[in-house]
């Protein structure tokens, strides 16, 4: 198996960490929001499906703090499950497949 540190290979280029920022969170289009892409993929209500399930599973919210609390965490993991798995040839459907399967696989861990 190749040597995955390549920091330590001094005969390997070495990349600048933009470079290899880039490498491991793939830029999603450019102006691309979260709330664009759930826009684009339809996918609101089978998120707000998720959030309702954290919801109840924290016990509810008592104001706007204790509900952004519990639903901003959802709402970052989904951007970085995006930006790993987006890819620059990566189509619509793709892209919907991609915050289809990643809610459905939070959804049934919370249904555990």
């Amino acid at each position: 198996m190749p040597d995955q540190n390549r920091d330590n290979d001094q005969d390997s280029p070495r990349k600048n960490s933009t470079e290899a920022d880039d490498v491991l969170l793939s830029p999603v289009p450019p102006g691309m929001t979260l709330e664009n892409i759930i826009d684009l993929t339809g996918e609101l209500e089978h998120l707000n499906e998720l959030v309702m399930l954290q919801l109840k599973k924290e016990g509810g919210f008592s104001c706007p703090e204790s509900y952004f609390s519990v639903v901003q965490p959802l709402l970052d993991l989904l951007e970085i499950e995006i930006r790993i798995r987006y890819h620059a040839n990566m189509n619509c459907q793709e892209l919907t497949l991609l915050v289809q399967d990643w809610i459905d696989k939070e959804i049934a861990e919370m249904k555990k």
